[in-house]
């Protein structure tokens, strides 16, 4: 598929325009230069270890959302990309863009946040940048963020382009909670819930997974376009099928409401502290018993890798039907992290 003669939104939503831009502009022109496989992040070998590095910007609207902000956000976002790789981040550095007449009691609660969250990761910030532009030039406040791992458990060795058939798939938690906050909590739209954004750091209830080096293939956090982004990205990577059961999802009746009445679906719906997981089959018992006892009280096994319909994510309906579950196209939720 030919990308457009401009950039859209939708090339920022986590969902099949966003990889095409990747695939078919970022890619060859980068080519040579590009150590990352696509990953949420990349790993480099240096005579000091084995890191995982990971760079994410952070643009969400609106700024202070219930249960987290985007301070807070900044932070979990990059330690949890590095978590999916089966690290634990050590070092962070960031940036903030900050806008001309930008409040300084808002600046104070972000950064506030962001402290918080960084001191429970355990990881230091080592470099920071602040620019300063122009009222208009940009929305209030864009943080940018990249995060520095350490393995800790060497012997794991995750990668989406390496998921064997006959698999369990398990997600850590409901699914479209953030994404559901955000709408609820988007200026012009007067949803009243008491839902709050799963947004989390995830290495805390997976570093026990590592040690008991339960059998892991691959790990993902569903931020934008959800778990339906993630399954297919696994899916097209391991040449594989994923089948899942729609009865077996987690998602809180507050989304299941949102999503009703805006005409969403909850698998496309991003998230902040929820991953999915590639288990083996004989393992998935284990892993969630594990989870469970470590607070993910709702996580839950949905699903399988399969041989059949390789490269294609097929839900089984409540009802008992089959229908392929897609990337998600389009933009649904603008500036949702």
């Amino acid at each position: 598929m030919q990308i457009l003669d401009s950039i859209l939104l939708s090339h920022g939503s986590g969902g099949v325009e966003s990889q095409n831009l990747i695939t078919e502009l970022f890619y060859p022109l980068l080519e040579g230069c590009v150590i990352g496989g696509g990953e949420d992040a990349g790993i480099t070998d240096s005579k000091s270890g084995k890191f995982a590095v990971s760079t994410d910007g952070y643009v969400v609207s609106p700024l202070f959302f219930a249960g987290g902000d985007i301070g807070k956000l900044s932070v979990c976002g990059s330690c949890n990309d590095v978590a999916m790789m089966g690290a634990k981040a050590r070092y962070l550095s960031a940036s903030f863009m900050l806008e001309e007449g930008f409040l300084i009691a808002d600046l104070k609660c972000i950064v506030e946040s962001f402290a918080k969250i960084l001191k429970q990761s355990e990881a230091k910030l080592i470099s920071a940048d602040t620019k300063v532009l122009p009222k208009g030039a940009l929305d209030k406040i864009f943080i940018t963020t990249t995060a520095i791992g350490e393995f800790l458990h060497p012997h794991l060795n995750l990668s989406a382009f390496r998921i064997p058939q006959d698999c369990a798939i398990i997600v850590s938690g409901n699914i479209g909670t953030h994404g559901a906050v955000i709408y609820s909590n988007r200026e012009g739209i007067n949803l009243h819930s008491d839902l709050q954004s799963d947004c989390a750091l995830l290495y805390p209830i997976l570093e026990p997974l590592f040690k008991e080096e339960i059998r892991l293939y691959a790990l993902r956090d569903a931020t934008r376009g959800g778990i339906a982004s993630v399954l297919n990205e696994w899916a097209n990577a391991s040449n594989i099928g994923i089948e899942i059961e729609e009865a077996h999802l987690p998602i809180l009746p507050q989304v299941r409401g949102i999503c009703e009445l805006l005409g969403f679906e909850a698998y496309n719906l991003a998230n902040e502290g929820m991953c999915v997981l590639c288990v083996a089959k004989e393992d998935a018992t284990k892993a969630l018993e594990i989870l469970h006892s470590q607070g993910a009280k709702d996580a839950a096994y949905i699903g399988c890798t399969m041989t059949q319909n390789p490269k294609k994510v097929i839900l089984r309906t409540t009802f008992g039907a089959k229908r392929f579950l897609d990337y998600p196209s389009g933009e649904l939720l603008p500036r949702i992290c």
